[in-house]
């Protein structure tokens, strides 16, 4: 025994050091151990394009398997090999990443967004409201900090975005009010769990140590705390995390079965919705992308696509008839 650690250990220990989310951490091991399972149990050091071809062409064949989740577990495998292994990559060239089909996104109209959010109320009604209003992303919102809602601006920092970029949307203005309303409460909760010696969050990065007494501020806390206090998964520390993004998705689903929409909506369907809604209403198309935080404009302009035009603003030669 050489005292190295095993192999998931280094996969986990250079995922942190690249600040990967511990979403991440979880899909790459994930799929870590399912490759070498399925070359039973055999080293990655032992195998190259040939065996990362057959596992993900299991994937696809008999597993059916999505082309993104095929690409998720190239990525995963691409990273063990190149950044835990430092093993260079001559056949890198040779693996063929699965191609996605091309999909327009499910896109609501305004009257159904207003049916649909109006089936929602409390603490769920608020970040679904939220949703739409801002465009941003549902753990974006989970994850939001109280520092960051922005009230006399009217603007909302989303931090470490997809792809780790920080941007600017806006706070819808009909949800200042209740948004404050809710903060009042968040804030009575956090004073008394100061009181009994708790209170802290979770600080990402090396800004716990950075600002020692930030977890324990009023500013770091989230703006949708959970509900109870649960352990770290990584450090073990028992706190108060952000609001659980399936409770979301689970209200969401109960709601949508209470309309007559029969689109297979999700709450990430109201930030497609919001960016349709502003292209519509004749919003510059590089101001929506700014708020929606594409690096690139082709990825925005997908919404030109599903614009409520009536079937692409062509005149049917039926209603000419």
């Amino acid at each position: 025994m050489d005292g190295k650690p095993r192999l998931l250990e280094q996969v986990r220990e250079q995922i942190r050091l690249k600040h990967y989310s511990i979403r991440t951490e979880h899909v790459y091991c994930e799929w870590v151990k399912r490759f070498i399972r399925f070359h039973s149990y055999r080293h990655p050091q032992e195998m190259g394009a040939a065996e990362v071809e057959a596992f993900l062409s299991d994937l696809a064949l008999r597993k059916s398997v999505s082309a993104s989740t095929q690409n998720q577990a190239l990525a995963a495998l691409l990273f063990l090999y190149k950044q835990v292994l430092k093993l260079d990559l001559p056949w890198l060239g040779e693996v063929v990443r699965a191609k996605k089909p091309s999909r327009l996104p499910v896109v609501l109209s305004v009257a159904e967004v207003q049916q649909l959010l109006g089936r929602l109320d409390g603490e769920v009604g608020l970040v679904t409201h939220l949703l739409y209003g801002s465009g941003m992303r549902l753990m974006e919102v989970m994850r939001l900090r109280v520092k960051d809602v922005d009230f006399p601006r009217g603007e909302i920092l989303v931090r470490d975005g997809k792809g780790m970029k920080d941007r600017v949307t806006v706070l819808p203005r009909r949800l200042v009010e209740p948004l404050k309303q809710h903060l009042a409460l968040v804030r009575a909760q956090h004073n008394a769990e100061l009181k009994v010696g708790r209170g802290d969050v979770y600080l990402p990065f090396a800004l716990e140590r950075k600002y020692p007494n930030g977890p324990w501020e009023w500013g770091w806390q989230y703006v949708f705390p959970a509900s109870g206090l649960s352990a770290d998964p990584r450090s073990g520390k028992v706190r108060r995390h952000h609001l659980d993004e399936k409770r979301v998705q689970r209200a969401f689903k109960a709601a949508l079965k209470l309309t007559d929409i029969v689109k297979l909506a999700t709450p990430h369907t109201l930030r497609h919705s919001f960016a349709t809604h502003l292209l519509e209403s004749g919003q510059d198309i590089r101001t929506v992308q700014e708020l929606l935080g594409h690096s690139d404009v082709k990825t925005t302009m997908i919404y030109t696509h599903v614009l409520n035009r009536g079937g692409l603003a062509v005149l049917s030669p039926l209603d000419r008839a």
